[in-house]
């Protein structure tokens, strides 16, 4: 392979911050991915991170907004989303009680994703999932 060539293919999409967007950025993934067998996973992870950044942070203010990668692989897809910050924590997945309403969403990511990163973004945060393929090792060759 030629040094300056990829075979990870990386698509990025930003959105306003209102609630009705996440149901955007859900469609869109889906469309990337039409055809793979992650699609479900990744559809919920998107979902999951993308309403955590109108709900928790500053993306979801008036004039907020947050940003979607999407980059497949041949062994790993990672999804990123990225916030404007203003969160008053780090976003982490939390043990939550039976009767709890919400909290459970990082936990459902942590669950479905082979590996999930937190990283300080310009005051903000960008959670990247990946997601196996089931091709190989990731260590073999990382998106």
């Amino acid at each position: 392979m030629h040094e300056y060539t990829s075979t990870a293919r990386v698509w990025g999409l930003s959105c306003p911050g209102f609630p009705e967007e996440v149901s955007r950025a859900r469609r869109w993934t889906r469309d990337i991915l039409r055809g793979s067998p992650l699609v479900d996973d990744a559809e919920l992870i998107v979902s999951e991170l993308s309403a955590n950044a109108v709900l928790y942070t500053a993306s979801g203010t008036q004039s907020g907004s947050f940003h979607l990668a999407v980059a497949v692989s041949p062994r790993v897809v990672a999804l990123s989303v990225t916030d404007e910050g203003g969160a008053s924590t780090v976003p982490k997945a939390r043990q939550q009680g039976e009767r709890t309403e919400h909290g459970r969403g990082l936990s459902m990511v942590n669950a479905l994703a082979h590996r999930v990163v937190v990283r300080d973004h310009h005051g903000g945060y960008t959670v990247t999932a990946e997601l196996l393929t089931g091709a190989g090792s990731p260590e073999e060759h990382p998106c």
